[in-house]
């Protein structure tokens, strides 16, 4: 591929993005990256807040450049970061959510079992590196936390890393929830390597914590709204029910997409042949499939199925404290007389759940504040920080969905 080669991208958030390597095209045009064209982002979100419609492609390429800009920042400062590592951490960035299946998050658990997407990623990179002929082993590394820079690996999966900030903005953007908008840009020019670990410098730290406050009202408000919520769970319902009686009705339940494969003959490990099936799955599927499903025989698919596609789905109430077995017991019941369905299928269309986020996670991942004078400090730890235990703990909400 000619070197010289150069491609301008027009972002709706960033402005223009250059692709200015014949690596970073190689992987641009992979079908497995294409795929991400055809997996949204903020899954069901879009049912709530209409303009939510961005794929992981448009997260993919918006974390890629502000990779490139975070690159710059840190030279900027005399860090080292050699030609081969900014290539590397650039590809590691681009294909880090690489192994997310159909409508992302909300049935990561449901589709493939027991495989989380982190590894799926991997798994992905693996066999592309496989077929560009051992390209992308840096960026495995990195990306896996093998290299001996940790700081590159921090940017693609930390506290700090460009896939919160530019999630952050662009579902704040497409959302037009102006709660998630954060400066993105002020913290890339905060950030600073010390000891090989990435920092934020003492003049940034109000930034960092108008970032993890937005993060927490985005949580709350757009990702964990009781309606996309309530919209997910509906999702989920739907391949659970179909999981269940797909033994009985397999011929009935074919879709003739790759979700057949998933839903009967696959079983662990992941294999190339399993990964080639797995990156042929998109949301598109997954929609076909439950409007093929709406006119299934089994009641509970089909009225799950064609609610879901009318957006007539659960209503749902969330509080502080778990939902009382008695107060399930009594709904259940009416959902049981109101449906004419079994005690088991009621399950379907009326449960509790619990839904949990912590702003600030710092046994697993410190946001280190670098002083003038040399010394560090977790952000926690800074005087007169808003970012104390109350953003530290976990707080859990819990929900009933039902279908009324």
């Amino acid at each position: 591929m000619d070197k010289a080669k150069r491609k301008i991208i027009n972002d709706p958030v960033y402005g223009f993005i250059t692709i200015n390597h014949p690596l970073i095209f190689s992987i641009i045009g992979h079908p497995f990256y294409q795929r991400l064209r055809r997996i949204q982002q903020m899954a069901m979100a879009q049912l709530v807040y209409p303009g939510a419609v961005h794929t992981r492609l448009h997260h993919s390429l918006g974390a890629y450049q502000l990779m490139c800009n975070v690159i710059t920042e840190l030279r900027n400062k005399d860090i080292e970061i050699t030609k081969e590592e900014e290539i590397a951490v650039k590809a590691a960035i681009l294909l880090h959510d690489i192994g997310h299946g159909p409508f992302s998050h909300a049935l990561e658990h449901e589709l493939v079992q027991g495989v989380h997407h982190e590894d799926l990623s991997l798994q992905i990179m693996q066999q592309m590196n496989n077929e560009f002929n051992g390209q992308l082993t840096l960026a495995i590394d990195i990306f896996t936390n093998q290299y001996h820079k940790p700081f590159l690996h921090q940017l693609i999966s930390g506290q700090l890393d460009v896939d919160r900030m530019d999630y952050l903005s662009r579902d704040s953007y497409f959302s037009g929830v102006s709660e998630g908008v954060i400066g993105y840009d002020r913290i890339l020019k905060m950030l600073t390597v010390h000891n090989g670990q990435l920092m934020i410098e003492e003049k940034g730290i109000y930034s960092v914590e108008k970032f993890l406050v937005a993060r927490r009202q985005m949580y709350w408000q757009v990702y964990l709204h009781k309606t996309v919520l309530s919209a997910e769970k509906m999702l989920v319902k739907i391949i659970q029910r179909v999981r269940e009686i797909y033994p009985r009705y397999k011929k009935e339940l074919t879709t003739g997409s790759e979700i057949d494969y998933f839903l009967g003959e696959f079983s662990l490990p992941m294999t190339t042949a399993s990964i080639q099936r797995f990156c042929l799955m998109d949301d598109f599927d997954v929609i076909s499939a439950i409007k093929k499903w709406s006119r299934h025989s089994d009641k509970v698919l089909s009225l799950l199925c064609t609610r879901l596609l009318n957006r007539e789905i659960y209503k749902t109430s969330i509080q502080s404290t778990p939902f009382n077995e008695s107060f399930l017991a009594e709904k259940q019941a009416e959902t049981m007389k109101k449906f004419g369905v079994s005690k088991e299928e009621a399950a379907y269309l009326c449960f509790t759940g619990m839904a949990s986020n912590t702003t600030y996670q710092s046994k697993e991942e410190k946001i280190n504040i670098l002083y003038k004078d040399g010394s560090v400090k977790d952000i926690t730890e800074v005087d007169n920080s808003m970012i104390q235990q109350n953003l530290s703990s976990q707080v859990k909400k819990f929900y009933i969905c039902l279908l009324n």
